[in-house]
Parts: C-alpha cells; structure tokens; sequence
C-alpha cells in the first residue's frame, strides 16, 4: 500500500530529523536508497519544504521542520500521496455514490491516512526500540 518512493522519503527525512545536515551520498549510504531514486526523492520533499538544501563545500540536505510537528502523512503526502477514491473509478454514471467494494477500500483508505497522521516524527525518533528508525545508526 506504501510506494516505494514514500518508504524512500521516510528513511530520508527520519534521518535527517536527528541530526546535521547530510551530502546526498551519506543520505543514500545511511538510509540505503539507490543515489539517483533518492535525488528525485529529495527534490520532492524540498518542493513541499519538509527538507531544506544548501549547495557546496560543507552544504547537503537539513530537516526543515520540526520532528514533533511533521507526521507521516505529512511526508508520505509529499511524495506519493494516499489516493482516496471519491467517485466511481470506473466511471460509471449511474453510480451516484461509491459501490459496496469501493466504498470498503476507501475506509481502508481513510483509516491509513488517520494512522499515519497520527504519528509524528519525533514519535518515531524517541522510541523505546533500540533500533535506530528508517536509518543505518552512525
């Protein structure tokens, strides 16, 4: 259900929540996402201003949000958003509302984007796990 690009922009921007600003290559090697994916990812997440980035000699990527105030949903919205199903997907015009199917899939919808607002980043960083999250521990 989660793209590739969201769990991409997930590692990227929980590693950067907690700490110094990062070269795209070091971002790559810690979060382990190919170096060209996670350029696009980057350009993104820079676009909706989650990540901020400074070039040259001693620049890269920073967080440019605060962790308690940024969820999930925030960064997954980003990239790839939840696409919830508002109208027939199949077109049909005598469908006036959303058949039984598509109805039960948009909950499932609705119900993941509640989850994943209701976790923030600093959730994730503060967590008991002795397992640093989405990242390769320094």
């Amino acid at each position: 259900m989660l793209s590739k690009t969201a769990e991409y922009a997930l590692r990227a921007v929980v590693c950067l929540a907690d700490g110094d600003p990062l070269s795209a290559d070091a971002l790559a090697e810690r979060t382990k996402v190919p170096r060209r994916y996670l350029h696009r990812v980057l350009q993104s997440l820079a676009a909706s201003e989650l990540i901020a980035s400074r070039p040259g000699p001693g620049g890269g990527y920073r967080f440019a949000g605060a962790p308690e105030e940024v969820t999930i949903l925030d960064v997954v919205n980003a990239v790839s958003p939840v696409e919830r199903i508002r109208e027939c997907p199949l077109g049909l015009t005598s469908h006036t509302e959303l058949c039984p199917l598509h109805a039960e899939l948009d909950k499932a919808y609705a119900a993941t984007e509640a989850a994943f607002a209701g976790v923030t980043l600093r959730a994730l960083m503060d967590s008991t796990s002795p397992i640093v999250p989405l990242c390769e521990a320094e």
